[in-house]
């Protein structure tokens, strides 16, 4: 299992240096892990200056994020949210008060009937965080994705909770808890909580009049060893939904995943920017990541030259 298989991936215009400051103090002992730039000799498809930062990836209380500056194409929104499990209403308030400054109360902290502190807020990037104390998750985490499926999604959590836990080691749904009459309909799930290969994704039907849905503002990575899981992952997240380029896909409910190899994020932030930037070439040039492409590029070697096609084997030859 590694230490992080799943890592969210939070799409911002040009902010992700101030998004990991403003998180570090919501959450003390915020750690930034590594921070990657685009390339120097070209502008990116999103129009960032060259040069300029691509990614900052921090860590929130032991859960890896990835903050990415890909432009004003997409915005994060409530359709996937993050829990945060702290242990006490002081605790609760204060990271509560520090995510809202400059963003919207979406459920006010208080007192309810699953919680003795709760709040659920939006913060100044749209990103949706859900404060509570109480009892954690089997796992143990402190911040948990949660996926909402609304709108023409609603009603498949139950399935997508299934489907996930079949593709990801050691898979398995956890709880399935239905509406009670009058909270909701009774055959949708109110709270569902899966284990990914020792990590929880938390996952609910809502059937409010939302006007959002599942969209690259917020995705997540799966991290691969090697190419066949690069391949399986992709395959199977893939079914049913739709390929993007550079290792993004949405799978068959519109939510967004990034397949990527474990050492990617190492030729990305390596201090030697030319082969940074072959790596970075080579990536925009694929839908599926090739790990041996990629790590060619990042080395300077030159590319494979192409197998020959075979035709058919001629009758009786041997």
């Amino acid at each position: 299992m590694y230490e992080q298989r799943l890592i969210p991936c939070i799409w911002l215009e040009d902010q992700a240096e101030r998004a990991a400051a403003d998180y570090a103090r919501a959450f003390p002992g915020t750690r930034v892990v590594a921070t990657s730039r685009y390339p120097e000799g070209s502008t990116s498809p999103g129009g960032r200056p060259p040069g300029s930062v691509l990614t900052v990836e921090i860590e929130l209380w032991g859960q890896r994020f990835t903050l990415l500056n890909g432009g004003p194409m997409f915005k994060a929104n409530p359709t996937i949210s993050f829990f945060v499990h702290v242990d006490s209403a002081a605790e609760a308030d204060g990271v509560y008060g520090a995510l809202l400054d400059g963003g919207e109360e979406l459920m006010p902290i208080d007192r309810y009937p699953w919680s003795e502190r709760y709040g659920w807020v939006q913060d100044k990037y749209g990103v949706s965080w859900q404060v509570m104390t109480g009892r954690r998750p089997p796992s143990g985490a402190s911040i948990v994705p949660c996926l909402m499926f609304a709108g023409k999604q609603h009603g498949r959590a139950t399935e997508a909770l299934r489907q996930y836990a079949s593709i990801f080691p050691g898979g398995k749904v956890e709880l399935l808890e239905h509406y009670a009459a009058g909270e909701g309909p009774e055959d949708k799930v109110k709270h569902g909580r899966a284990s990914l290969d020792g990590q929880t994704l938390v996952a609910m039907d809502s059937h409010g009049d939302h006007r959002f849905s599942f969209s690259e503002g917020v995705s997540l990575q799966v991290t691969c060893e090697g190419q066949a899981e690069v391949d399986r992952f992709w395959d199977a997240l893939k079914d049913g939904g739709d390929e993007g380029p550079c290792g993004w896909l949405k799978d068959r409910y519109g939510v967004s995943w990034q397949v990527t190899p474990r050492g990617f994020a190492e030729w990305m932030t390596s201090k030697d920017a030319a082969a940074r930037e072959r790596a970075f070439a080579a990536m925009m040039t694929m839908r599926k990541l090739d790990v041996a492409a990629l790590d060619r590029a990042f080395r300077g070697e030159a590319p494979s030259p192409p197998v020959p096609a075979r035709g058919p084997t001629p009758a009786g030859a041997r």
